[in-house]
């Protein structure tokens, strides 16, 4: 389903090598020091923030991969070998102005004939596939679980107990926006009246004298939101209605017993019927942009003149929908994994996750297949705030901590700001199951009908790593999928600095314990890395 102590002393060991194929020498640049780097105290520019997850620690103070650095002194000119990366996700706005040129066609299948010409079981697969058919909305998976009625099912007494406390939580939360809604409505009433106008300022709210008590509470609110990162009371308004519709959706279907989103026919706990759903692998509405958002993050056109910039240069987008709102169920997971291998995806992308799993082992299997099948697996770790060495996030790659893949790569989120607060305060975690950490709290990239947007998440960050390892496998395409996710995990910079978890001040650790590598993602010495084990 879709933060104070610092200064220490960490290093990365400069490597010189020569390039393969005749192509110059590639020198690396000392990465000394990294925890002295000066801190950014001024806030982001407009470009910075559109871009920060490509710019470089040492040079911008900022936490991004280096992306930018790495095509200025690396990559150059270099388009490398074109390598397809599979999203599985919400679908994909594949006629997106910043897509459109990057999307995976399967050249043996006739566009809308009806026929399954390239006899993979899959009619009119030009694109992708979607395994949701027209479907959206859906439970979560603890909720499935008690509405089976299966009270002997090993998870029922504890998803029993999750629906108990989310229940009640999300219904707090309703009351809690309407709240907050109604008082909105009524400040921007007041002040519209005041000033004769909608489009009143932040500066004419701050310098209103209030004639009555009312007006004074409307400034206080309105003040309150703009300073807040709100643009406008308007602005606050969608937000809030943003909030409701979301927390309506989760009251009336993901936490709804009663309600089942399955139209495709099958049966989500049979896997001997595989081929349901259909070809078209868009979203079914326009606010269905998760997927879309993805995308662009690894494969957005570079330097067109267009809102985004993707991370690889040579890829094509092959677009799986399999992500409902609400949980994606194992039986999809598994088959959208294999059917990307299959139809020659390199690197698959998977930006959701939950806490129950009822085929868990279906998803392992595929997960291996792909392993098995030198394809590389990015997953994010979730947005739970959460240690996933003792509390589950599905899927994963291993049983009791033996890992059952090498090629399955568990991506946390970094914030913009360099510093105690670089771990996005939504972060899960784990210093065993959670790989590598990279970009991913307030990402600008592409969303539906040619459209750009900041979201955040791991969702965000684990793409932005699948990126990484399409310009590695691009590249240097004689690498292993194995040989790949080594290089990300060793060459990314190493923090030994003390870092806020879970946005809770009183929770700092050192960030070499929050996950396996105990490092952040960097393009640029990947690509070094990867010079030298290739050559």
């Amino acid at each position: 389903m879709r933060t104070i102590n610092l200064i220490a002393k960490s290093a990365f060991l400069a490597v010189l090598m020569s390039g393969c194929g005749g192509v110059a020498p590639i020198l690396s640049t000392p990465v000394e020091n990294i925890d002295s780097s000066p801190l950014k105290v001024s806030k982001l520019t407009e470009a910075e923030a559109h871009n920060w997850g490509h710019l470089d620690l040492v040079k911008d103070t900022i936490p991004g991969m280096s992306v930018d650095r790495a095509y200025a002194e690396i990559i150059k000119n270099k388009k490398g070998k074109k390598v397809i990366v599979a999203v599985i996700d919400s679908g994909i706005d594949i006629d997106h102005e910043d897509l459109d040129d990057v999307i995976w066609t399967n050249k043996d299948e006739i566009p809308n004939n009806g026929k399954d010409d390239d006899n993979n079981g899959y009619v009119d697969d030009v694109h992708g596939w979607n395994f949701l058919g027209e479907g959206y909305n859906e439970q979560l998976e603890f909720v499935r679980i008690l509405a089976s009625g299966n009270t002997s099912h090993p998870d029922y007494a504890a998803a029993k107990t999750e629906y108990d406390s989310q229940y009640q939580t999300w219904l707090g939360r309703k009351t809690q926006y309407e709240q907050i809604y109604q008082q909105l409505q009524t400040a921007d009433a007041a002040l519209t009246k005041h000033f004769g106008k909608k489009d009143y300022t932040k500066k004419e709210v701050a310098d209103l004298k209030p004639e009555n008590e009312s007006l004074a509470q409307a400034q206080q609110i309105a003040n309150y939101m703009l300073n807040n990162g709100m643009d406008s009371i308007a602005d606050a308004v969608k937000e809030i209605e943003n909030g409701l519709e979301s927390i309506n959706d989760r009251l009336n279907y993901n936490l709804n017993k009663d309600f089942n989103g399955r139209i495709t026919g099958d049966n989500p706990d049979d896997m001997s019927t595989k081929f349901y759903g259909n070809g078209n692998v868009k979203p079914v509405k326009i606010t269905e942009s998760h997927g879309t958002h993805v995308a662009g993050i690894i494969a957005a056109e570079r330097n067109n003149g267009k809102g985004a910039n993707g991370v690889a240069n040579n890829v094509e987008i092959m677009s799986i929908r399999a992500v409902p709102n609400g949980d994606e169920y194992d039986k999809d997971v598994a088959l959208a994994i294999r059917y990307a291998v299959d139809n020659g995806a390199s690197i698959i992308n998977g930006s959701f996750g939950k806490s129950f799993s009822t085929h868990s082992d279906w998803v392992r299997e595929a997960i291996t297949y792909a392993s098995q099948k030198d394809v590389i697996f990015v997953h994010a770790a979730g947005n739970d705030s959460k240690d996933v060495d003792s509390e589950p996030n599905f899927p994963d790659d291993n049983v009791n901590y033996k890992e059952i893949s090498d090629t399955y790569i568990r991506v946390g989120a970094l914030a913009p700001k360099y510093g105690s607060s670089m771990v996005a305060n939504f972060s899960n975690y784990g210093k065993q199951n959670v790989d590598v950490f990279a970009p991913g709290a307030s990402v600008y990239s592409t969303t539906p009908e040619n459209d750009y947007q900041t979201k955040g998440g791991t969702s965000m960050a684990a793409p932005a790593v699948a990126g990484v390892a399409a310009l590695i496998r691009s590249q240097y395409p004689n690498l292993s999928a194995a040989q790949v996710k080594q290089i990300i995990m060793d060459s990314g910079l190493a923090i030994n600095s003390k870092v806020i978890v879970g946005g809770n001040s009183e929770d700092i650790r050192p960030f070499a314990d929050l996950s396996k590598s105990a490092k952040m993602v960097n393009a640029y010495n990947a690509l070094i890395m990867a010079a030298k084990l290739a050559k």
